[in-house]
């Protein structure tokens, strides 16, 4: 027995002493350790430093995993911090986003393809920079491929046609700036194909649509243009992302399996199809910002799986049937902007608690205060159609006019370079200083500032917009009691404001305040005109202006009176205060009201040209009407308070992103408020910098958030806001989000509530 112990034991040792057959090859290291210089050291690999174990048995973070098989790397994830969103980027390093001067991107393709039984890899937010190298075709046993969040440009790789064992290609937020390839459906096992957030060009490939494997196809935020082909041959496809392109077809047919398409922010054009209403998968569907006409079919809002429907801001017309059904499961709807009329239906009615509905913007029969006139939608329609049979004409006019037009420029040209010489010295000095008003020598510089202007408020004027009321001192004297102290609601950075009662019975805010700087009084009219053109369901009504110029236009300034309207309930940051406990909103309530401000200040970056920044975003100029309707007061102030040259530089460059990232950046900590309550004034940002962090666990939001917020939430809805807080609130401006994407997750947070509070109002009932 001895003995068989004995043999027992040498055996045991024997196989110990066996090399594992899990231990990666030592060439393998080799290149993992290069792969790490290649990539300049990030900090995700640090635990690399001084290691000499095997590679495979290193334990995965979420920023670094390496698996094995047969002594070789079969899985490699690697995760940096680089920000990829720079504006900027022109092809060459960037310091501090990209890798250095020194980094080959073809070497380091190179370096991969030394690892051959790589199946999956993953190299993400490292600042990888360069055109893809075709040699990326060597990792042939590949099965998913993610070089996401990069400053990767060029074409994708024709070679990558080869990899047919590619299930996932996920190549989104970099700087490809070819067409989207013809050759991909070469690749017979893709599921997953992800190129968003490039600069593609070019059409959708109608090869696409021959990949019956394909479950998600995301495009968006792209450049593509023209016609998209119908989809309904891809018989696997789950998820259909679009958004923000330039495709100007009609809708075209879809898959029965499709749960999610996103069509936003394009120009697709025609009627929604009937096909819509029989898609018995679809989940979310957003086809928002488009040129659709007609009136959508009834069958598309009682889908049985659809929650969320957006068909906002398109030229939807008619009315919906006296019956029409809302699918049991559908959280959320907006059908604002349009030119819908009749009635709205019952299952669409805002006092329904099952679903969160917008509709303002459009000639219902209800609500007059946030609807246009039957009339309005009628016109509009009647006008759309008679400048469709115009079109001929126009064209030939537009030719004639055009030799017209060379032949006047040529005269132009020659009239011009005759005084051009006489003209010099004035010119140099134009942008030294403003010439007075009397010059009789040209154009003074707030002139040229004010053409834009006069031209955007032109255009306003012709979509139905109402000019402003000059309003005299003596008429406000009479609507203030000459000013007494009963009617002064209180004073701020931009002056004092007041209470007042016009002959009508109509109550106002007046806003005092002086313009410093000197103006002429034409220049100030010109801005508070287009001020006045700024319309939308959640901006505090601009009503009309006062200016007292003490009888003189001197250096003392002119003081100007701004009359808004009278907006009753307080503003948001009382609602938040538990000094009021009995007025605290719940979540739902604060959604509603954060989804109404961003729509506000979506429209005034993008709604008009100039577009409106440095809105005063904060939650103290949040004002909730009687039935607690947020409106923002003191949006566009930059307007009439900026020096001259500075108007001058801001709209001319008005998609400067710095101006609109500033409003977004403010936004974030108007949502912050919203999730813990008022902040100290002035403490806001220490507040942001040491407790941010503490937002990552369910048990650290416990200790910070709001407790109405935690008792009326669904933890899904709360992250996703936290989520779109933190992008918001980011140091680095470049990785802050736009207000559409904003705007898109406070709707989805607020569908995902809505889903949330009807499920548990029907358990709380059976």
């Amino acid at each position: 027995m001895r003995l068989f112990y004995l043999l027992i034991s040498v055996i045991l040792s024997w196989v110990l002493c066996l090399p594992s057959t899990h231990e990666l090859q030592t060439s393998q290291s080799q290149v993992l350790l290069q792969l790490r210089k290649h990539l300049e050291y990030p900090s995700s690999l640090e635990i690399w430093e001084n290691y000499y174990g095997d590679f495979c048995n290193l334990s995965s973070s979420a920023h670094m995993s390496i698996s094995c098989q047969d002594n070789s790397v079969t899985e490699l994830k690697i995760m940096g911090d680089k920000i990829f969103n720079v504006n900027d980027f022109n092809g060459f390093a960037i310091p501090n986003h990209t890798l250095s001067e020194s980094f080959s991107i073809d070497s380091f393709v190179t370096t991969l393809s030394r690892l051959p039984s790589l199946r999956v890899l993953s190299l993400v937010s490292l600042g990888i920079w360069g055109p893809l190298s075709d040699k990326i075709h060597r990792l042939s046993s590949l099965e998913s491929l993610d070089l996401s969040s990069n400053f990767i440009f060029g074409s994708v790789p024709p070679k990558i046609s080869t990899m047919v064992k590619l299930h996932t290609l996920t190549l989104e937020d970099n700087y490809f700036n070819d067409t989207v390839p013809d050759w991909l459906d070469s690749l017979s096992n893709l599921t997953i194909l992800s190129l968003k957030n490039n600069r593609l060009k070019g059409r959708f490939p109608s090869s696409i649509c021959r990949m019956k494997t394909l479950t998600v196809i995301a495009l968006s935020n792209n450049e593509l243009s023209g016609n998209l082909p119908d989809m309904d041959t891809l018989i696997s496809l789950h998820v259909l992302d679009l958004r923000e392109n330039h495709i100007d077809s009609e809708l075209p047919m879809m898959p029965q399996g499709l749960v999610t398409a996103l069509l936003s922010k394009n120009s697709f054009s025609g009627e929604i199809p009937a096909q819509f209403g029989h898609l018995g998968q679809l989940q979310h569907l957003d086809l928002s910002f488009n040129y659709l006409s007609g009136t959508p079919p009834s069958a598309l809002f009682s889908l049985p799986n659809i929650s969320y429907l957006n068909l906002a801001s398109n030229m939807l017309s008619g009315a919906f049937p006296d019956q029409l059904n809302c699918g049991g499961k559908l959280g959320f709807v907006d059908i604002s902007n349009n030119k819908l009329t009749g009635d709205l239906p019952s299952c669409l009615s805002s006092t329904s608690n099952e679903r969160v509905v917008e509709f303002n913007g459009n000639c219902f029969s209800i609500d007059s205060q946030h609807q246009h006139q039957a009339s309005y939608c009628k016109e509009a329609l009647a006008s759309s159609k008679q400048s469709g049979g115009r079109e001929t004409v126009m064209l030939v006019g537009v030719i004639s006019g055009a030799v017209l037009v060379l032949v006047l420029l040529a005269f132009a040209v020659l009239s011009f370079r005759r005084r051009y010489c006489s003209r010099r010295t004035f010119e140099h000095n134009i942008f030294a200083k403003a010439v007075p008003d009397n010059s009789p020598n040209g154009f003074c510089s707030e002139l040229i500032a004010n053409a834009r202007f006069i031209s955007e408020a032109a255009k306003l004027e012709t979509h139905g917009a109402s000019g402003s009321r000059i309003f005299s001192l003596e008429q406000l004297k009479e609507a203030t009691n000459n000013f007494d102290l009963s009617m002064f609601l209180g004073e701020g950075s931009m002056g004092k404001l007041y209470k007042g009662k016009l002959e009508n019975g109509t109550y106002v805010a007046i806003r005092s305040l002086t313009i410093l700087k000197k103006y002429s009084i034409q220049n100030l009219k010109v801005r508070l005109d287009f001020l006045s053109k700024l319309h939308h369901p959640h901006l505090v009504g601009f009503l009309g202006y006062c200016i007292d110029s003490g009888g003189q236009d001197d250096s003392s300034g002119n003081r100007i009176f701004l009359i808004n309207e009278y907006v009753s309930s307080g503003n948001y940051r009382t609602y938040l205060s538990e000094n009021c406990p009995e007025n605290v909103l719940k979540w739902s309530d604060r959604l509603a009201i954060l989804i109404g401000v961003a729509k506000a200040v979506h429209f005034l970056h993008t709604g008009v040209i100039p577009g409106c920044f440095n809105n005063r975003l904060k939650t103290n100029n949040i004002l909730l009407d009687e039935h607690r309707i947020a409106k923002l007061s003191d949006y566009g102030m930059s307007i009439i308070t900026e020096e001259i040259n500075s108007v001058m530089y801001n709209f001319f460059f008005c998609r400067n992103r710095t101006n609109m990232e500033g409003d977004v950046y403010n936004f974030g900590f108007i949502l912050l408020e919203s999730l813990v309550g008022p902040i100290v004034s002035g403490k806001g940002e220490t507040f942001l910098l040491n407790e941010m962090a503490s937002f990552g666990s369910q048990d650290s939001r416990r200790k910070i958030v709001d407790p109405i917020v935690l008792t009326t939430c669904s933890q899904e809805s709360l992250s996703i806001v936290v989520s779109i807080t933190k992008k918001c609130t980011c140091p680095e401006v470049s990785a802050r989000p736009s207000f559409e994407d904003v705007l898109w997750n406070l709707q989805y947070a607020a569908q995902v509530q809505a889903t949330a509070d009807a499920d548990q109002r029907s358990d709380s009932t059976s």
